[in-house]
């Protein structure tokens, strides 16, 4: 889906997609809404970049549970970067930052994955 050839997954990058969380969110409890949109966009980051070490920012927290529980944004556009671990005790080399973007005036509808190359914000 993301990338077509093997062994591609050592590189740091950062990407921005749209994540539907109307889809993933479908027939849930109105009580779980809000933390099962933060373990969907979890799992959708862990898919997308192929890091089981993915770290939720706190604005996307804030947006996600912004409506409360239950009232959830239908659509999200995040920015997930691929960065290297520090840590000399970590089980990892790499791992995902998960943060949201900026949305375009026009709305969020026909955005696709868009790529960054300048990192350094």
């Amino acid at each position: 889906m993301v990338e077509k050839t093997k062994g591609r997954k050592e590189e740091v990058v950062s990407r921005e997609y749209t994540i539907n969380l109307h889809k993933r969110l479908h027939g849930c409890t109105f009580k779980k809404k809000a933390p099962k949109a933060i373990k969907e966009i979890r799992k959708f980051a862990q898919k997308a970049m192929g890091t089981t070490d993915v770290r939720v920012d706190v604005k996307l927290n804030k947006h996600i549970w912004s409506r409360g529980i239950r009232s959830v944004p239908r659509r999200v556009r995040v920015r997930i970067a691929r960065k290297r671990n520090d840590d000399e005790d970590a089980k990892e080399e790499l791992y995902s930052l998960v943060t949201v973007a900026e949305i375009p005036p026009e709305g969020l509808k026909g955005l696709g994955t868009k790529i960054i190359e300048d990192d350094e914000e």
